[in-house]
């Protein structure tokens, strides 16, 4: 799939449009904060919420600006704020005003990570999955094993929708990554 069109699908709500172009620009925007921030748990959590961010808001890209350009903007921007609010008061809860409204995103088919980590045995999955980072086997262990909708982890995490999509393609993804790399096989 191709940037342009990826992007015309996700304007169109497609998960896989928003999977891909996650998996896509993770690593770039990731990078960009590590060496903004140099904290890589920090950098992560700004990361979420960029992607959080623009897919919320995916409507309003400009195709004249790459995309690249205006996720490290927004990625940028959320930074700036996070620096102010901390400023500001230290001990305040870091949220956005527009986190509250839910967005529904189909997500019905499942993807090529959804059909990996079933397959896969049950204790080589548990094993597989302590090796994620603990927020990352926390959201699925709350999604495949207790079976939350987003909206129940979002109000178990008590974090916005969005950053529970976004963290949960991650984990997904991350998951994937590590099964493949233990079962070559596969």
């Amino acid at each position: 799939m191709e940037i342009e069109k990826a992007i015309k699908k996700a304007k169109q709500n497609n998960q896989k449009a928003f999977n891909f172009l996650l998996n896509e620009y993770w690593d770039y925007v990731y990078g960009y904060q590590l060496k903004r921030i140099e904290n890589e748990n920090d950098a992560e959590d700004i990361t979420i919420q960029t992607f959080s961010k623009a897919f919320d808001k995916i409507a309003t890209y400009n195709e004249k600006y790459t995309f690249k350009t205006w996720l490290i903007t927004i990625s940028k921007n959320i930074h700036i704020d996070l620096v102010r609010k901390e400023k500001s008061s230290i001990n305040s809860k870091i949220t956005n005003s527009h986190d509250n409204t839910v967005y529904l995103v189909a997500d019905e088919s499942p993807s090529a990570e959804d059909k990996l980590i079933t397959e896969q045995n049950l204790a080589k999955l548990l094993r597989d999955i302590k090796k994620l980072k603990p927020h990352y086997q926390e959201i699925i262990n709350l999604r495949y094993f207790q079976e939350l909708s987003y909206k129940e982890i979002s109000v178990a995490l008590n974090e916005p929708m969005n950053n529970v999509k976004v963290k949960l393609l991650r984990a997904k993804k991350l998951l994937a990554d590590i099964i493949k790399k233990s079962d070559p096989l596969s």
